[in-house]
């Protein structure tokens, strides 16, 4: 039944796997739709018919979407949709957009900020809005609509953090969230008796049942249990919330100003990764390769995974003979904090000021109305940042995965000298696994990060 669910959500979805990709962001990974034909990329436009221009004189005002694959808001023809909803109540303001994915969107904003001609509108995540262009000062503040819209109120917190600079500027409004976890293979570990270190019910287990399911697994001939890839970025965010969940370390302090790799909580968990015979560490691979390992049943554990890989994967392999079970990380104290998506609203400030009230009119059309934001979630795939009631009542998949929003922690991706603490990261890893200490790796790694955070604020 759950491959049958899942076959048919992605029968409306493309099958993407950009969070564990080679060069995407945290923030990529959402189901990703195409449109009807076929071509995500390709410029659309949706508006009146009369055409009309800022320049011409008809009361027109014209503004541009750009939106990264974030679900179906990378699909033209659901965003079609959505457009002419918002055109109905607001004739006079005409929208083009343009769809960016994740392997050239960063670099064709850059070129369109460096030329002058930056989209007004940008659908994607804090860690570019607040961290890279907000940092940079082309963002415009989006401060009065979280203080005009009702439901703002209810915004979870670390997600009001996280969309906020910290000059006290919001930058973001947020649409939806999620949250990266891990999987087992089920049917492994009921072969081989290691269920009885997972908590079932709430997808959770300890870190020595972790050590001891690796063992258990490894004793009954599962030669690799686990990897920890790093070979690149991509799907990152899976190694560091395995390692900082072993021991409840964190990977920055509180206020986003220091990284934390090298505290004793850190250290331990990789001294422990380091030593785990049925876990390697893997140099030439990235999250994206450890996905089709563990779909091809040649790992017992991923830990690259959400919930758009459930999807994208059964899509691909129908006939997979074994139950993928979701997990959080394993944790010393049994409350996980996992690494977490937001995606949201950003405004270019592009020094015009109707067409900026015109890109905030849209954002709050897609927010405010509580009917209308189910809507705009429900596109992304993803769930809502605001405390509500289940909104895919409906859909298995969902439900079983909306468990791990509530053990979503700290977006600390909005750190300065992010980038550069991201190539540090698996550079690091590799280090560890080559035999080097971990307490020198991680100091390497501190050193390398936080000079970039200097150098991001200067």
């Amino acid at each position: 039944m759950k491959k049958m669910l899942a076959l048919l959500l992605a029968a409306c979805l493309a099958a993407g796997c950009t969070a564990c990709g080679g060069t995407s962001g945290d923030s990529g990974g959402g189901r990703t739709g195409s449109g009807s034909d076929g071509d995500a990329e390709k410029d659309q436009e949706v508006g009146a018919s009369s055409g009309g221009s800022k320049d011409s004189g008809n009361g027109m005002t014209e503004i541009s979407l750009w939106t990264y694959p974030v679900g179906n808001w990378g699909n033209s023809v659901v965003v079609a949709g959505l457009i002419s909803d918002f055109m109905q109540k607001y004739p006079k303001i005409h929208i083009s957009v343009k769809y960016l994915d994740y392997a050239t969107g960063d670099e064709e904003v850059r070129e369109a900020i460096e030329e002058g001609r930056a989209p007004d509108l940008i659908l994607e995540g804090p860690e570019r809005m607040v961290a890279d262009w907000g940092n940079k000062g082309l963002m415009a503040d989006l401060s009065d609509l979280w203080e005009e819209e009702q439901m703002s109120d209810n915004v979870y917190e670390n997600v009001r953090n996280a969309c906020r600079h910290r000059n006290g500027e919001y930058y973001v409004y947020p649409l939806c969230m999620t949250t990266h976890c891990m999987a087992i293979n089920y049917d492994m570990f009921e072969a081989a008796g290691a269920l009885k270190y997972i908590d079932e019910e709430n997808h959770t287990w300890t870190t020595d049942g972790f050590v001891n399911a690796v063992k258990t697994l490894k004793d009954d001939g599962q030669e690799k249990v686990g990897v920890i890839f790093c070979g690149g970025q991509g799907g990152d965010q899976g190694t560091r919330a395995l390692v900082n969940n072993l021991y409840g370390g964190t990977f920055t302090d509180p206020e986003h100003a220091e990284y934390m790799i090298n505290s004793e909580e850190n250290i331990r968990a990789l001294e422990l990764l380091q030593g785990m015979d049925g876990i390697s560490f893997e140099p030439d691979i990235v999250g994206q390769d450890e996905v089709a390992m563990f779909c091809n049943g040649e790992l017992a554990m991923a830990f690259c995974w959400n919930v758009s890989l459930e999807v994208s994967q059964t899509a691909m392999n129908p006939e997979r003979e074994f139950d993928i079970f979701p997990m959080a990380f394993p944790t010393s104290d049994g409350e996980p904090s996992l690494q977490g998506g937001i995606w949201g609203f950003g405004v270019f400030d592009n020094g015009d000021e109707a067409r900026t009230e015109a890109a905030k009119t849209f954002i709050k059309f897609m927010t405010e109305d509580e009917k209308q934001y189910i809507k705009s979630v429900q596109t992304a795939v993803y769930w809502p940042v605001r405390d509500m009631e289940d909104i895919y009542v409906n859909d298995d998949i969902m439900r079983e995965y909306s468990i791990f929003t509530k053990y979503m922690g700290d977006y600390y991706q909005i750190t300065p000298g992010w980038a550069q603490a991201r190539t540090a990261w698996w550079q690091m890893l590799q280090e560890v696994g080559e035999g080097r200490p971990a307490a020198q790796a991680a100091e390497t790694f501190v050193k390398t990060a936080d000079e970039a955070a200097e150098a991001a604020l200067e």
